[in-house]
């Protein structure tokens, strides 16, 4: 209650400062943020086990473009129009307005990406903000605020809660005075978020959810290029992506050397602490993660696959596990139907593209996928074909701030980034004046 008051109290400012002030106080704290790279790249990878070097270099380049992308769309927020009715004596006109207070919840696998993602468009269409940080990862969102203030945001504008889902995030959920909530996070609590929002003010929701993505492989891809795209797919951030590529599709023509290929550049992925600036991945978030994802694997060997690299867990102290391969899959199984949300990817092989689009199509996310052929007729064929919001060609987990980002099927309703991120934000008024 607090938090949403101080958000009303704030947003009648907020608005009087007008699209420019806001911009200027958005580009400062960008320029703050920048300042501040190495300190908050340190804390997320304390905060998150990321990599201190990919924090630095991905995370907080994302979430500082992210910030003056959206900066830039204050004063260019012109969707309002004039509708001719054929009336001399009717003036008809539609604004774009903010919902006043929002309500953001995002999640702990990218902690500062998710904070900018859901911050800016917000901000740009102006509306004020009550956002609840993962319980895992609180920190570097707690440093934000302090430069949110040194930028010279008036308060009320930005309120970060740090607290428990079923507490913080369902108060959000369903308060009265929010208007709008987006969530990021997984398919079944975006389930509950929406039963919470319907329950109470039927607040507009927007939701970001969870994926099995496939990489489809074609005989006639560069392997040495695919196999990168493929590595980079389902093991960047360790595994915790939403929209990783774990499911990998591989036409039979080309399987084994593939897969020879994909095994000897996993072999070379080093597994060590966060601060390790040689290695390429680092420990799981935590324990019940670290336990959930050994248990998928474990479960991938009850059900018949072969392990063909990896598999274990790495260490005695940390919650590290190696990146992991299984062949042998069938499409029915749980590690090939249910999202990981660790470095694990299940190899599949297929015989034709009407065949690999029908089983890459054969679940119940639709994050993204991506597709590997020098061909551009096939390219553009499979993508038109693939129920998912994103689709790569010839790379995977490739995001930038201008390009939306969202989900069919259960994983999500309406879009991150791009000018598309602004009207989730925004509500339509039409104004008739009879003259």
């Amino acid at each position: 209650d607090v938090a949403v008051n101080a958000g009303k109290a704030a947003f009648q400012t907020w608005h009087d400062l007008g699209p420019q002030g806001r911009a200027k106080l958005m580009f400062k704290l960008a320029d703050l943020m920048d300042r501040e790279r190495q300190t908050l790249a340190e804390v997320e990878a304390w905060d998150n086990g990321k990599m201190v070097t990919i924090a630095a270099l991905v995370d907080l380049s994302n979430v500082i473009d992210t910030i003056r992308y959206h900066a830039g769309w204050c004063d260019k927020l012109n969707d309002g129009r004039v509708i001719d009715l054929g009336k001399a004596n009717t003036f008809t006109y539609t604004t774009v307005e903010p919902f006043g207070v929002v309500g953001q919840i995002i999640p702990w696998n990218f902690p500062l990406a998710m904070m900018g993602w859901k911050l800016a468009p917000a901000l740009a269409t102006g509306n004020c903000i009550v956002m609840k940080t993962s319980e895992k990862t609180p920190l570097s969102a707690l440093k934000v605020c302090e430069l949110i203030v040194e930028a010279g945001f008036p308060p009320g504008v930005v309120n970060v809660l740090s607290g428990y889902g079923p507490t913080a995030g369902d108060a959000i959920s369903r308060h009265m005075g929010i208007s709008k909530v987006a969530f990021t996070g997984s398919t079944g609590v975006g389930r509950k978020v929406m039963i919470a929002a319907a329950e109470s003010n039927l607040k507009k929701v927007s939701l970001e959810l969870g994926g099995k993505s496939p990489t489809i492989v074609f005989a006639d891809a560069d392997l040495d290029v695919a196999v990168q795209a493929a590595l980079v797919g389902f093991t960047f951030n360790h595994g915790q992506t939403c929209c990783a590529g774990t499911r990998l599709f591989v036409q039979e023509g080309v399987y084994d050397a593939f897969m020879d290929k994909l095994k000897a550049a996993t072999a070379q992925v080093r597994v060590s602490h966060a601060f390790d600036e040689s290695a390429h991945m680092g420990p799981l978030v935590d324990k019940l993660q670290y336990e959930r994802v050994l248990s998928y694997i474990q479960h991938g060997k009850d059900e018949g696959a072969s392990v063909f690299y990896g598999g274990k867990p790495l260490g005695e102290k940390g919650y590290m596990v190696e990146p992991t391969i299984f062949t042998d899959c069938r499409d029915d199984m749980r590690i090939v139907q249910e999202e990981i949300f660790g470095p694990v990817v299940v190899a599949l092989k297929f015989k034709t593209l009407e065949e690999v689009v029908q089983r890459a199509n054969d679940s119940r996310y639709g994050l993204a996928a991506s597709v590997h052929t020098t061909s551009l007729k096939t390219a553009h064929s499979v993508a038109h074909l693939l129920h998912a919001g994103t689709v790569w060609v010839n790379s995977h987990n490739l995001l930038e701030v201008q390009v939306p980002f969202g989900g069919y099927k259960e994983s999500g309703i309406g879009r991150e980034n791009g000018e598309y991120a602004l009207r989730e934000y925004t509500q339509i008024k039409a104004v008739m004046i009879n003259l």
